[in-house]
C-alpha cells in the first residue's frame, strides 16, 4: 500500500530523542501499553478492505477486525485512530499511535527505520482498466493517463518500472483509490495502478465494468509497523496473530472479507 515518504532521517532523530531513557531502562513498549489499557491503530481510513468507513461511518474492515481480536486477547481497549498518512511516521514516533496498521508494504528502507510483524498478506502493484477498453498488457498505456493515490506504493511501483513511467502520457495523483476509480469510470484517465487486494474488493463490492491486467507491477508484502524500538510489542502482537491463525480466527475473518483464507500468517 501507501508509501513512507523520505522522513527516514527524521524518523531517526525523533527516535533516538524520544529512546534514549528507553535504552536505559530497556524496552517496556508492552508494559506501557498494557498499563495504559488501549491498543491506538494508526489508519488511512479510506482503504478498503482493510480499513474504511462503513455507511454508518463506522470504521470497518479486514485490518480492524486482526486487530480488535488482538487487543482482547492482549487485554486492552482497541481505538482506531484515523492520521494523515504523509504524516504516519511522525504520528507514530511521537507516541499519538502504537502502530501502522492498513495494508502497510514491507521494503528495505521501512525495515530499517520501524519495527516490523512478520508479514500477514501478499500483494501486488496492479493495473486497473474499463473492460472491453483494449488495454491487455501494460505497454498497451503508451500514450494515455494513469491515475494513482498520492503517496502510495502505487507510486513507488510506477518510478521502480521506468519503461511503463516513461511510455504513459502522464500521471495523475488522486487523494485516495476511490477516487481514481471514479475517474477512471468518467474517462479522465485511462487506467489505475492501485493493490490488487483493494482492486479485486472495489470490483466486486461496485459492480463496475473493470478489471485487472494479469500482468502486474511488483509484488509486495504487508505488515504491521511499530516503533523501531518497541521489539516486545511487536513480538507478542505477532505471537497473539500466530495463535489467531492456529484456532482458525485468523481464517474465519479472512473469509468474511476475502471469501476464503489468503493470509500468510503462520504459513
Amino acid at each position: 500500500m501507501k508509501k513512507v515518504t523520505l522522513f527516514v532521517c527524521a524518523l531517526a532523530a525523533l527516535t533516538v530523542f524520544a529512546g534514549c531513557s528507553k535504552k536505559e531502562a530497556g524496552d517496556n513498549s508492552l508494559e506501557v501499553l498494557k498499563s495504559r489499557g488501549e491498543f491506538i491503530l494508526g489508519l488511512d481510513d479510506s482503504f478498503p478492505p482493510l480499513g474504511f468507513r462503513d455507511s454508518s461511518n463506522e470504521i470497518v474492515g479486514f485490518d480492524i477486525d486482526l486487530a480488535k481480536e488482538v487487543s482482547s486477547r492482549l487485554g486492552v481497549k482497541f481505538r482506531a485512530q484515523p492520521i494523515n498518512w504523509d504524516s504516519k511516521e511522525q504520528e507514530l514516533a511521537t507516541g499519538n499511535i502504537d502502530c501502522i496498521w492498513n495494508g502497510l508494504t514491507m521494503t528495505e528502507e521501512r525495515k530499517e527505520a520501524l519495527s516490523f510483524s512478520k508479514p500477514y498478506l501478499k500483494n501486488a502493484q496492479v493495473l486497473v482498466v474499463k473492460k472491453n477498453s483494449g488495454i491487455k498488457k501494460l505497454s498497451d498505456m503508451a500514450g494515455k493517463k494513469v491515475g494513482l493515490q498520492a503517496g502510495s506504493s502505487a507510486s513507488d511501483a510506477v518510478e521502480a518500472s521506468p519503461d511503463f513511467k516513461r511510455s504513459v502520457k502522464s500521471i495523475i495523483e488522486f487523494k485516495d483509490n476511490i477516487m481514481a476509480l471514479n475517474d477512471l469510470e468518467i474517462g479522465g484517465v485511462d487506467g489505475v495502478v492501485m493493490d490488487l487486494i483493494v482492486a479485486n474488493y472495489a470490483i466486486k463490492t461496485s459492480g463496475k465494468p473493470f478489471e485487472v491486467l494479469s500482468e502486474g507491477l511488483s509484488p509486495e508484502e504487508y505488515g504491521i509497523a511499530f516503533r523501531k524500538g518497541d521489539v516486545k510489542l511487536t513480538n507478542e502482537v505477532q505471537k497473539t496473530l500466530e495463535a489467531m491463525a492456529a484456532d482458525g480466527t485468523v481464517a474465519k475473518i479472512a473469509e468474511k472479507w476475502f471469501g476464503s483464507d489468503i493470509t500468510v500468517i503462520g504459513k
